[in-house]
Formats: structure tokens, C-alpha cells, sequence
């Protein structure tokens, strides 16, 4: 990289500059697919002539472009992720519930990228902003059920980095403090188990940067994720995370073509905003481009629907896997310029380094 990008650096230690690379990839991989969310894998393909691999001002056909989002700037994924992050270094390196619904308040009403949040979200900050029992967001009549649309999106688990950033190779506390920040907003069993699964992962790839190694420890997350969820929280009707997991991996496994990949992991897996399906092709996504930082949020940004999602949640495993020094450098300087006035990226990743190197020396 350029001596220009390296002074962008929060610091020579490695943990730290794995930290600042899953921030920022994540929040590139946002920016590079907002453009492209909700079109068909057929619409990229014509509209890029292959894939995605420049930053775009998004049309008004997507959620970024309704919302006046400009080129190469992040969306309300990368940006409750960046909110996050900031709560848990005010926090001391964690977050209670009563913390976390403060954070998201906080981004509710002060970030502009707010305007289009998720449906989970959105009906759990109505409530709290109206003092209502969020436990009655979705439910079926007077009864205890709820919709099984609702808190079964990918909402967690496209912020939830930061939690496995703070906890390197620790994948048991990582998912601890998913669980928090999946309340009150995604308290289902696939969500809190696909959210365990991309901190796991991220968490695994601060310490040992090999793909099978972050691959198997979002399977792990995955687990422990579910487990926790059938202790404290909701069982929903429909598809397993661990099963679309599992089959998302062997498609990845098995792919040799680009095109064939995204189109097979579109028909079989999905790529919506449900967890079940945009998390499994996110961490497909990420193994089939062998933990490549391009390639890895250009994929994503190209497999259609929820692309912007999708890539944030690759882009933060394998930013958190390849550093710094694996960053596409020209995407970088222009999503860096763009994006860093407002959430200085550099003093959150120290922040949160300052808590992981700690965890870390600790064991």
C-alpha cells in the first residue's frame, strides 16, 4: 500500500491493525453492495459487466439511494456496526442490555442512516421509543407468538463484529456479548445463532488467520449461539442457520466458477434479509474467495438481494483474517475519505484493541 494509506494505520501492533482492516473491509463491503441491494444477480451482471468492483452512487431503486446515500459511503449495516463499537469502548469493553438499548436509540435518533433500518429493528425501536413492551412487537393477536418474520433477520448479525473483535480467539465470551446486543430486536434461536456465528468467526480470525480455521469457528458460533437461544430466548418455525450453514460450505466447496456459485447459492441457500439465508452466503462467500478482501466483498456485492448485508458480514471476516496490508487500495483511500469524518475509524479499532490485547494477553 501506498505510504499515504499506511499513515491511516492505528498502529503497527497486529491485533490492532486486524481490527481496523475488519472495521473498515466490513464498511467497504457495505458501501461497494449498496448500490446493487435488491437487484437480480442477471441485473449486477449487465449493469457492471461481471462483477462488482467499484464503488457507485447508489439509484434510487435501492435502500442506500432512497436514502440520498452517496458513492462509496456505508449504510445502516456498517453503520449500527460502527455505533456499536463505540458503545462497547464507552462501556469499558462491554455492554449490559440496558447499554445496548441506550446504543441503539442513540443510532436510531442521531445517525441519517437510520431512515431505512430493518424490519426487526424498526418495530423494537418504535416500541422503546413509545415505552411499550417490546416483547409484544409481533405478536399474533393476545396470544405469545409471534410472527416468524420478526427477529429473524439478518439485523444482528451484520453489526455484531465488534463483539468478536474484542474477543480474540475467544469464541465462548464473543458470542456472550452477541447474545446482549441480539435483544430486544432478533431473540430468535437463527438469528442469535447466525450473529454468534460471524463473531465467532471474526473473533477466530484475529488470532489464527486461516480460512478452515474461521470457517469452523463460525460453525462453532453457530452452535453455541443455538444453545443459548433454546436457554433464554425464542425457538421459530422454518429453516436451521446450522443446516443452510452447512449447505451454503458445500456449494462453496464444491463451486469453480463465479457465476455458477452465486447462482447456486441463490437457488438453494438464499440471499434475502432473513438470517437463514444472507448470513450462511456470507460466510460462503467468504470461504469460496478464499478470505481475499476484493474478491470477497466483490462477490458479495454481485449475488443480489440483500448484497449490502451480505457483504458487510464477509468483508468483516476476511478484513479481520488479511490486515491492512490486504486492503484493496484504491477502494480503501475513497471509502476511508468518505466515511472516517464521521465515524473515526482509527480510534475505534484503538479502542477496541486496547480491550482485545488485554483479553488476549490474559488468555
Amino acid at each position: 500500500m501506498t505510504e499515504s494509506l499506511l499513515s491511516t494505520r492505528p498502529a503497527t501492533d497486529d491485533l490492532a491493525d486486524r481490527i481496523f482492516a475488519s472495521l473498515c473491509l466490513g464498511g467497504m463491503g457495505d458501501a461497494l453492495g449498496a448500490p446493487t441491494e435488491q437487484w437480480t444477480i442477471d441485473e449486477i451482471e449487465e449493469a457492471y459487466g461481471g462483477l462488482v468492483l467499484e464503488f457507485r452512487t447508489p439509484p434510487s431503486d435501492t435502500f442506500a439511494g432512497a436514502n440520498r446515500g452517496r458513492r462509496g459511503e456505508v449504510t445502516d449495516d456498517a453503520s449500527q456496526m460502527y455505533y456499536l463499537a463505540r458503545a462497547l469502548v464507552a462501556g469499558g469493553g462491554e455492554l449490559d442490555h440496558d447499554g445496548w438499548v441506550r446504543c441503539l436509540l442513540d443510532w436510531a435518533d442521531t445517525s441519517p442512516k437510520a431512515s431505512f433500518m430493518g424490519p426487526s429493528t424498526q418495530g423494537v425501536v418504535d416500541a422503546l421509543r413509545r415505552g411499550q413492551d417490546v416483547s409484544r412487537v409481533g405478536a399474533i393477536g393476545d396470544s405469545q407468538r409471534k410472527m416468524t418474520t420478526i427477529g429473524n433477520t439478518n439485523g444482528a448479525a451484520m453489526r455484531v463484529a465488534p463483539c468478536g473483535l474484542l474477543h480474540p480467539g475467544r469464541l465462548e465470551a464473543a458470542c456472550e456479548q452477541t447474545f446482549v446486543t441480539c435483544l430486544p430486536s432478533h431473540d430468535t434461536d437463527v438469528a442469535i445463532s447466525a450473529a454468534c456465528s460471524i463473531a465467532a468467526g471474526v473473533a477466530r480470525a484475529l488470532v489464527t488467520p486461516h480460512v478452515e480455521a474461521i470457517v469452523d469457528a463460525c460453525i462453532e458460533g453457530a452452535a453455541i449461539g443455538e444453545g443459548m437461544a433454546q436457554r433464554f430466548a425464542r425457538s421459530i418455525a422454518g429453516p436451521r442457520f446450522s443446516a443452510r450453514l452447512e449447505m451454503a460450505l458445500e456449494i462453496a466447496g464444491d463451486a469453480t466458477d463465479d457465476r455458477l456459485f452465486l447462482r447456486e447459492i441463490e437457488a438453494r441457500v438464499g440471499n434475502s434479509v432473513l438470517a437463514a439465508e444472507s448470513v450462511p452466503a456470507a460466510i460462503a462467500v467468504f470461504a469460496y474467495a478464499e478470505g481475499d478482501p476484493l474478491r470477497t466483498i466483490a462477490l458479495a456485492s454481485s449475488i443480489g438481494n440483500d448484497t449490502d448485508s451480505i457483504a458487510t458480514m464477509a468483508g468483516s471476516l476476511a478484513g479481520a483474517m488479511g490486515g491492512t496490508d490486504a486492503l484493496p487500495p484504491t477502494l480503501f483511500a475513497e471509502f476511508f475519505r468518505v466515511n472516517d469524518p464521521e465515524y473515526d475509524l482509527r480510534a475505534l479499532a484503538l479502542g477496541l484493541a486496547r480491550f482485545a490485547e488485554r483479553r488476549y494477553r490474559a488468555g
